[in-house]
């Protein structure tokens, strides 16, 4: 009787995803309120594969999602797209942590990284890797403590960065972003098919910080 690996054998133009279970090596996952998506499509998108295609060959395959509608629940294709990927780059900013949908891709993969201990004192190493594009001083506090890859230097989202003297320095540190990403899909374990989702309302209702307190001015 034939199996699954002798008819791969006679097909060697199949997809070599069907066969480990990854279809993408990164998985971009960023809210799309404000100017993140102009500047992931402007400038970080492209930048990236380049340069991750200078570290390595094959050349990474990304997974980002740019047509979804807002009004919909998270959608399957999402959740396919990320269970069949190696490492998310959570890209953040303020509106990061009030979505459903950025918050169930960020829960699933902190639930894969519990389900292979990832990301504690005896492994180290994490499916997760933060770049900061606005903000952080409002972020939740265990975010706050996470380190992260800084590019609020470089969140400029109209095309006309790129003629700037300051491209070169967003060209260097998106090389320097994927060296490092190139070493951490080469350590990710093989893919299993149970790896969990998470899901979550969307929007996210989070507590507002509390208001300063004051103390009455003495009277004249």
């Amino acid at each position: 009787m034939p199996t699954f690996l002798s008819f791969i054998d006679r097909v060697p133009h199949l997809p070599l995803f069907l066969v480990s279970g990854y279809e993408f090596d990164f998985f971009i996952s960023y809210s799309r309120q404000g100017n993140v998506q102009k500047w992931l499509l402007n400038h970080f998108y492209n930048k990236l594969k380049d340069c991750l295609a200078d570290e390595c060959a094959p050349t990474p395959r990304i997974y980002m999602d740019r047509h979804m509608p807002k009004a919909v629940q998270w959608a399957h294709n999402l959740q396919t797209s990320l269970r069949r990927s190696k490492i998310m780059i959570q890209v953040m900013t303020p509106h990061y942590f009030t979505s459903g949908w950025c918050m169930a891709e960020l829960y699933s993969m902190r639930a894969r990284e519990e389900m292979l201990g990832f990301a504690t004192t005896e492994i180290p190493q994490g499916l997760i890797y933060p770049i900061l594009f606005s903000d952080s001083e409002n972020f939740p506090e265990e975010e706050r403590m996470r380190s992260y890859h800084d590019f609020k230097e470089f969140a400029h989202p109209d095309p006309v960065y790129q003629q700037t003297v300051h491209y070169f320095q967003f060209h260097q540190e998106v090389k320097r972003l994927a060296r490092d990403l190139v070493e951490l899909v080469n350590q990710v374990p093989d893919w299993q098919p149970d790896w969990p989702i998470v899901e979550l309302p969307d929007p996210i209702v989070t507590p507002r910080p509390p208001l300063p307190r004051f103390k009455p001015c003495p009277e004249p």
